[in-house]
């Protein structure tokens, strides 16, 4: 067999016509050093600050510190397989996670990665993990509840959601307890759930992923973890990582609940990152941005404001150019009025992703109880309050141990349900009251029968607002017992026996009057004769119960 020379010039021409020429271009650096979780390179001129960077072995690195002949970069994992003189490699990413409803009753670590061994997470969406917060525009005032199911918090320290609500105090006060219970009691409220874990003991938040299974709150918990035993950044960006998961759920329309446990740990992690950064110290030896650390976390906690379209019947709402979005408080009304303008053929609608929520409750550890130290004081002046525990209360036996003459909730009564504004009303007053009382009348010899009367109250209220751990109440039988409390049904009981008396209410409702429960859920208020209903419901109780001791 001969072959022909055009013919291989021919063969020769037509493969390198198909020669597609590809070139890689990489921008790779060089590690001038490398200890303690942080590398410094070379040669990374483009590097952008939160950038990705690639080291030898697969370990990921985080762009801080971008200075005039190197860069600093904090490593995501163990630095014992880099050395200097390695080459490093951009990526061109910002540091991001992924994000939606695939991360749902999974456990993952600051990176988004899986840890819980139940195979790998194929979700479609990836966010950034640090992003600027919404604008006042696009927000509404807090007014819709999100119920703790802790009748203290709920009556006295209402929070709701888009609210950033601290909860602090010192070590083994219960604020982890108080955290949970929040988790289990959005059971059925449409809230996905996010607890971050900084700092703590693996076997820590093991505890705390056994018992939201035992719950059934898993089915809407995402568990962020970074551990104590894992790297500085990956303990500093952990809150991040779990914020822009729960914003996933807020800009699209849904609610969220972010449990940051607890930020002190993150900021000492953020301090050791700094001074390793060569970053000037400030007071305690963190740098001067801690401040900006914590606000640009808790600032992306917010309400969305609802948008209303004007569209054509059984059309179904979208954005787009030339669509005129109405927002704000009036928002509703003033979409109704223009699709009545235009005609019978049109009607207001909500944008599905708008109305979303993004509720924070950040955790601080204190010191013997100083709320005055730095980054207790810096996260108060962040928060819409603070839901302080206090060490001789929970020893005392009051739990959950909340103060509250210092706790606050900077939403008040916008934040609750009609219903449990009429009944709590005076609660704080009179517990302030009876703490006061308390104090003098270690003092005093004899009282006269009205002291000796606000003593026993308090006493009894007291008593009424202990609860017991992982047990959340609803919030139709938190107004029962609260309104027995403030209207004298427990006066004459001993405090010892207030407890059996609240559970047995309860049971003696549900079985003999459901449709007082049933009816403060629907109406929201007392008024309109259910708070007649509920009295003499009450008054036929006190006929029933038996108090065992006298």
């Amino acid at each position: 067999m001969q072959l022909r020379a055009e013919e291989i010039s021919n063969i020769i021409k037509q493969q390198i016509a198909g020669y597609d020429q590809t070139v890689d271009v990489m921008e790779t650096g060089t590690v001038l050093s490398v200890g303690d979780g942080i590398a410094r390179l070379y040669g990374l001129d483009s590097a952008m600050a939160g950038e990705l960077v690639e080291f030898p072995g697969g370990v990921m690195g985080m762009v801080l510190n971008l200075e005039e002949d190197n860069v600093g970069v904090a490593l995501f994992g163990a630095d014992t397989g880099i050395k200097e003189g390695d080459t490093v490699k951009r990526t061109g990413r910002i540091v991001e996670v992924p994000v939606g409803p695939a991360l749902v009753g999974r456990v993952v670590n600051a990176l988004g990665q899986p840890v819980d061994g139940k195979g790998p997470i194929e979700s479609e969406f990836t966010r950034r993990v640090e992003l600027k917060a919404p604008g006042i525009i696009g927000r509404q005032p807090v007014e819709e509840p999100l119920q703790t199911g802790l009748k203290a918090i709920d009556a006295m320290i209402p929070i709701g959601r888009g609210q950033r609500e601290l909860i602090i105090g010192d070590r083994q006060t219960g604020k982890t307890a108080v955290a949970i219970d929040t988790i289990i009691n959005q059971k059925g409220q449409n809230v996905h759930c996010f607890y971050v874990a900084i700092g703590q003991k693996m076997s820590t938040v093991a505890q705390v992923v056994d018992r939201l299974q035992k719950n059934g709150a898993m089915e809407y918990t995402t568990i962020v973890i970074a551990g104590a035993s894992d790297p500085a950044p990956l303990q500093f960006i952990a809150p991040y990582t779990g914020c822009t998961m729960g914003e996933y759920f807020r800009d699209t329309g849904g609610h969220a609940l972010c449990i940051y446990d607890d930020l002190s740990k993150q900021a000492v992690a953020y301090r050791q990152l700094s001074l390793l950064l060569r970053r000037p110290p400030g007071r305690e030896a963190f740098p001067g941005d801690v401040f900006y650390l914590h606000s640009r976390l808790l600032e992306r906690a917010a309400k969305m404001a609802e948008e209303w379209v004007v569209v054509k019947k059984g059309e179904e709402p979208k954005r787009g150019e030339g669509i005129q979005i109405w927002l704000g408080k009036e928002a509703h009304h003033e979409a109704a009025e223009a699709a009545k303008a235009k005609g019978d053929g049109y009607e207001a609608k909500m944008l599905p992703d708008s109305g979303g929520s993004l509720t924070a409750l950040p955790v601080i550890e204190t010191q013997a109880g100083d709320v005055s130290a730095y980054i207790p004081t810096n996260v108060i002046s962040i928060t819409d309050g603070q839901i302080f525990l206090e060490s001789d209360l929970f020893f005392s036996g009051v739990r959950p141990a909340i103060n509250v003459g210092i706790s606050v909730s900077r939403v008040g009564g916008n934040a609750q349900i009609k219903a449990m504004k009429e009944v709590a009303g005076t609660l704080r007053l009179e517990l302030a009251q009876f703490r006061a009382m308390q104090a003098f009348a270690q003092f005093a010899s004899d009282l006269d029968k009205a002291t000796q009367q606000q003593l026993a109250r308090g006493e009894r209220l007291v008593e009424i607002l202990k609860q017991g751990q992982y047990a959340p109440i609803p919030v139709e039988e938190q107004i029962a017992v609260i309104y027995a409390a403030t209207n004298g049904f427990v006066d004459e009981l001993p405090a010892g026996e207030v407890r059996r008396y609240e559970k047995e209410l309860i049971s003696w409702l549900k079985a003999e009057k459901p449709g007082i429960l049933s009816g403060i859920v629907e109406k929201k208020t007392l008024k309109k004769g259910l708070g007649d209903e509920l009295k003499a419901a009450l008054g036929e109780f006190a006929k029933v119960f038996e108090p065992k001791t006298k």
